[in-house]
């Protein structure tokens, strides 16, 4: 599934297509993604303005002219693609072939700049909604979601805080997306190798009344800030599905310390750690046993 990087560099390519166009027509060729449509959803859609596109955790968000947000989530395999009014694709790099059958077109947004873009979901696992945005923070999406991990929120003491009493494994802890929201695996691994934290480590630890886990709740806070910030610029990380809206992979998979890289040397200076994987909660764990202790 697309982490908070993927979703960023998504609404990156987007934005300079869509902010300021007005839709001309919306098809839908199903009644549902992973949920229904909304009542009416192509026809509130046709004739408003996009005033501008955001973002929260992994979630789009189109702000349209009558106060109304269009939501959208890519789910496990979502992907939009931009097209010229002739309906060929924007141009992009395009490493490896992603999913252009028309049987997996689901909604076709057509602007007044002549473009379409078109969001494709093999899967079926994306969502789109439709909320007034006077209550977006209040609606089902995001009333139990934690704080974002880019935002000004995000330091050692408010790490502190949301992980005070808990036993869990610091990687749940990361994971959970009422504390923090739009991390993921890749990253939360990523994270606490750059913070030498142990994936084991018992979450609430980083609350005690001490400088050494004042240090590592600080440290954990600079690194998931500066790896979601450093893949952003690289695009995301490409495994499986993900692509940008021009169609190209990101590369930040080439940058990964630990993810996905069991039984090779660990890349710290210094280290002679060898990369381990174990699985907790069902996820798999990337993790240096050397410096990560």
């Amino acid at each position: 599934m697309p982490e908070l990087p993927e979703v960023e560099t998504v609404r990156r390519g987007l934005a300079p297509v869509m902010e300021g166009a007005v839709i001309d027509r919306v098809t839908l060729r199903r009644p549902d993604l992973r949920t229904p449509f909304p009542p009416a959803f192509a026809r509130r859609l046709t004739g408003r303005r996009i005033v501008a596109l955001g973002r929260r955790a992994k979630y789009l968000l189109a702000d349209l002219d009558n106060a109304n947000v269009l939501v959208m989530h890519l789910g496990m395999s979502g992907s939009f693609r931009i097209e010229a009014g002739d309906g060929q694709a924007i141009a992009g790099r395009y490493y490896h072939a992603r999913s252009t059958l028309s049987a997996h077109d689901h909604v076709v947004f057509e602007l007044s700049s002549g473009a379409r873009i078109v969001f494709n979901d093999p899967r079926r696992f994306g969502m789109m909604d439709l909320v007034p945005r006077r209550g977006l923070e209040e609606s089902r999406h995001f009333k139990e979601m934690g704080i974002e991990p880019l935002g000004n929120e995000l330091s050692g003491r408010t790490i502190a805080t949301l992980f005070r009493d808990r036993v869990a494994p610091l990687k749940a802890m990361l994971l959970d997306q009422h504390r923090i929201a739009g991390i993921g695996n890749i990253y939360a691994c990523e994270a606490m190798w750059r913070a030498r934290l142990s994936p084991t480590l018992p979450a609430g630890r980083l609350a005690a009344a001490t400088p050494a886990a004042r240090r590592k709740a600080e440290a954990l806070a600079a690194a998931i800030r500066a790896v979601l910030e450093e893949a952003i610029v690289a695009g995301g990380s490409s495994l499986r599905d993900h692509r940008q809206a021009t169609g190209e992979l990101g590369m930040f998979q080439h940058n990964f310390a630990v993810y996905d890289r069991e039984g090779e040397a660990c890349s710290r200076h210094g280290c002679k750690g060898i990369i381990r994987r174990m699985v907790q909660s069902g996820r798999s764990t990337f993790y240096c046993p050397v410096c990560q202790c």
